[in-house]
């Protein structure tokens, strides 16, 4: 996993980021976390799915095939709940300049996303909204937190509908007041 490097100077915390620019860390806007409960039920549910099929590919084993199958889909609930309690283990910060997980990767900067998205029939993960990119970036998918889809990103999931509210509202306060493509600030 890429880990930005990081160093303490006079002037405060400085990070690069992943485009390999030394940046001033800014103030964190808001930030979203996974929900204790959701996520031991979540990745509970997901192991108990993976015991039980394991469990009836054992005990009442049907024909070669099928068997394979089971086998397969058991362990790879287990694989999914493992990945979503790691993924859940980490959050999501917003800044002026950019949206990050709390290990520092990035998932978009506020100065290519167009829009943010929380109506009821967007596309969005559960407690969650959806943004949308300039340009698209590499797919990638944090279980229960966020994932992104070429130029969509999901928030949410096993977060609290607050939080990603707060988030969102933010986020969208932050695009209404940034300067217009094209034109530059005033002197």
């Amino acid at each position: 996993m890429h880990r930005p490097l990081s160093f303490v100077s006079e002037s405060g915390y400085i990070r690069s980021n992943e485009r390999g620019d030394m940046t001033m860390q800014q103030e964190v806007l808001a930030t979203v976390r996974a929900s204790t409960p959701r996520r031991w039920l979540g990745v509970g549910m997901l192991a108990v799915v993976g015991a039980l099929v394991l469990y009836v590919a054992a005990a009442t084993p049907p024909e070669p095939a099928w068997q394979v199958f089971l086998v397969l889909v058991g362990i790879a609930a287990f694989w999914l709940a493992h990945r979503m309690w790691t993924a859940t283990a980490d959050w999501i910060e917003l800044t002026k300049t950019e949206m990050r997980t709390g290990s520092g990767r990035v998932i978009a900067y506020v100065d290519s996303i167009e829009a943010v998205d929380r109506g009821v029939f967007a596309f969005k993960p559960s407690n969650g909204f959806l943004v949308r990119t300039k340009e698209g970036q590499a797919n990638a998918w944090a279980p229960g937190l966020w994932w992104r889809l070429g130029r969509r990103v999901g928030i949410g999931g096993m977060t609290s509908a607050a939080e990603t509210k707060f988030m969102s509202e933010a986020l969208s306060i932050l695009l209404m007041n940034r300067p217009a493509e094209g034109q530059g600030s005033a002197q």
